[in-house]
């Protein structure tokens, strides 16, 4: 009760702007991962599914409205609303694999090469450095190729392949932090009592240099479904066969804006937008909520008890004697 009332105490004292932010995002995101996880069953139709149950062909382009309520598209004669639905769990799925894959790699490394320094630090620090130099779009494009082979196209691949590009970040932030953090006097009593360096990497620098790390997911998660559907629109992420995916979705849509075809091109577009507004809305929120500089708390009313503003006002007449 104790630790989960320090933890959430962030959150309750916050008010102003920063509050609804976050709240504006969790809101938004939290819609995302309620069609994620139940898309089975809120879906009407499956991510492929081109009929209806007695075997007869869903109509081609028709709009919204009717049994298709954001209507159809003109290839595979697919329903909109459903390749939306099971979009969002293919976004979900990749986002976690990716923020956390480049979480267990990035921060560990960042939190040795920082404390320990020496050879090692120089090595890590050149091959971050050199991943962090290239754009990203391009990297995940290059790893996707290199990963379909073990992977093939599917979720997983696109969550690795993201994997390489954030892994960088975690370790430049996390090693930074240690780097100030490891001649701090706590960790200098630490040596003094005689612990050793895993016993002082683990119990008093990691949660002292991690801290920003849930503002980075959060960004990096908005990043990841930006870069997701650009590797989609690219025809190099996520397969059609594998799982729906909103860039593929928007890539076959390009010939139906031409057409007047409006509805297969703007809600898989207007679903990307929102989870990364959302999810942009979460990070700038945890960033105020959790950083005590920027941190805006709720100030109580105070009243002065009359017995206390009564001797107050005597005290303030000696005074003024």
């Amino acid at each position: 009760m104790g630790i989960g009332h320090r933890l959430t105490a962030p959150f309750r004292q916050t008010s102003g702007f920063a509050r609804w932010i976050l709240l504006s995002g969790m809101i938004i995101v939290g819609i995302f991962v309620v069609l994620a996880l139940f898309a089975p069953w809120i879906a009407p139709y499956g991510f492929a599914q081109t009929s209806y149950a007695g075997g007869a062909d869903f109509p081609k382009a028709t709009g919204p409205g009717g049994e298709h309520l954001l209507g159809t598209t003109s290839f595979g004669f697919y329903d909109v609303l459903s390749r939306v639905i099971w979009g969002s769990r293919t976004a979900v799925e990749v986002v976690l694999i990716s923020v956390v894959l480049s979480l267990l790699i990035g921060a560990p490394l960042g939190l040795v090469s920082g404390y320990l320094g020496g050879w090692l630090d120089r090595i890590l620090v050149l091959v971050m450095d050199a991943l962090y130099a290239f754009p990203s779009l391009l990297l995940a494009i290059v790893f996707s190729f290199l990963l379909s082979d073990f992977f093939g196209g599917g979720v997983v691949a696109a969550g690795v392949a993201l994997t390489v590009i954030y892994v960088p970040q975690y370790f430049r932030v996390v090693r930074n932090t240690t780097v100030s953090a490891r001649e701090a006097t706590y960790v200098e009593a630490a040596r003094a009592i005689g612990a050793s360096k895993r016993t002082i990497m683990t119990k008093y620098l990691f949660g002292n240099v991690i801290q920003s790390v849930p503002v980075i997911g959060t960004l990096n998660a908005a990043d990841a479904i930006g870069t997701l559907a650009a590797l989609g629109f690219l025809g190099l992420g996520v397969q059609p066969n594998e799982a729906a995916e909103w860039g593929y979705d928007l890539q076959r849509a390009l010939p139906d804006a031409s057409a007047g075809i409006w509805w297969t091109g703007v809600f898989p577009g207007l679903a990307i937008v929102l989870l990364v507004t959302g999810l942009t809305l979460v990070g700038e929120g945890l960033n105020e909520t959790v950083n005590p500089t920027l941190r805006k708390r709720r100030l109580r009313p105070f009243t002065l008890p009359p017995r206390g503003a009564a001797a107050f006002q005597a005290g303030k007449g000696q005074v003024d004697l």
